[in-house]
């Protein structure tokens, strides 16, 4: 499955990252590549846990990048 995250940057130099198919599910990491790694074992734990709870789990997201000249 693919969810949507998105990256920032804090004013302490570490990167949050969310994934707002899954609500309050927010990692952080002290690299982008630790974010990613963390962020992937949350959504892991977050999908078991609305499994477990019965919950419906959210589409997996398909998208596409048109690449334009100007």
């Amino acid at each position: 499955m693919k969810y949507r995250v998105f990256i920032e940057q804090d004013e302490d130099g570490m990167f949050v990252i969310e994934c707002p198919s899954l609500p309050g599910c927010i990692s952080q990491g002290k690299t982008r590549e630790e974010a990613r790694k963390n962020i992937k074992e949350a959504i892991e734990a977050h999908l078991e846990s609305l499994k477990e709870h019965g919950e419906p789990i959210p589409p997996s997201i398909y998208e596409e990048i048109i690449e334009v000249n100007p």
